[in-house]
């Protein structure tokens, strides 16, 4: 695999340095690196992504792919009374994230592990899902990811994504409409689209249709 920020242990030369965001309408502080994504600064997709996102008010959040951790933490702040996990396949990027939560006083909210997808998460059950996925991992990465958080969510949970449509948005709502009964495409910005992925429950008989 090369070197990039889908690499597990990246080779690149460490440059550690701290930036800053304003997301949700609060100031954080990010320590960011060579080999993860994004080091220069919050990147449009995911701001718009952190933006649009509704959180439940006390609940179980997953960041899938958390980088540095600039979508987890942007939750576990505007959710305090939401548990927020965060997992990535790259040890840089998580040692980060480790970093930025203490940094933005969050530590003690979040849980960040190393886990390929939902691999290592021991069956969770989430409320949220929120993901801008490793585009340059490949198509079947990205869409074992879908499928992957699909099984992850509770009954009523949702799966939040960003995509760039040149980067096949199109195919990749094709993909959660096979995966999802309800799929909705509810930002279109700058070449972005927000994708949110959720089961409708039947109210008679809690099954999902």
């Amino acid at each position: 695999m090369t070197d990039h920020y889908f690499s597990s242990r990246p080779d690149s030369a460490e440059a550690e340095r701290e930036i800053e965001a304003r997301l949700r309408g609060r100031f954080f502080r990010f320590r960011v690196d060579t080999g993860v994504f994004s080091k220069k600064g919050v990147d449009f997709g995911t701001r718009l992504l952190i933006e649009t996102a509704k959180l439940p008010k006390q609940g179980e959040i997953l960041d899938l792919g958390c980088g540095y951790g600039p979508v987890g933490i942007a939750c576990a702040v505007s959710s305090p009374n939401s548990r927020v996990t965060m997992v990535d396949v790259n040890l840089r990027a998580l040692e980060l994230a480790q970093k930025n939560a203490r940094l933005n006083g969050v530590e003690s909210q979040v849980e960040i592990r190393e886990s390929d997808g939902l691999t290592n998460l021991n069956h969770s059950a989430f409320d949220a899902i929120l993901t801008n996925p490793p585009i340059r991992a490949g198509k079947n990465t990205v869409y074992r990811l879908f499928e992957e958080a699909a099984k992850g969510l509770k009954p009523d949970g949702q799966l939040w994504v960003v995509i760039r449509k040149q980067q096949g948005a199109p195919s990749a709502k094709e993909k959660l409409e096979k995966i999802f009964s309800h799929v909705e495409l509810l930002v279109k910005k700058k070449g972005f689209w927000i994708l949110r992925s959720k089961n409708k429950i039947d109210i008679d008989t809690g099954k999902m249709v």
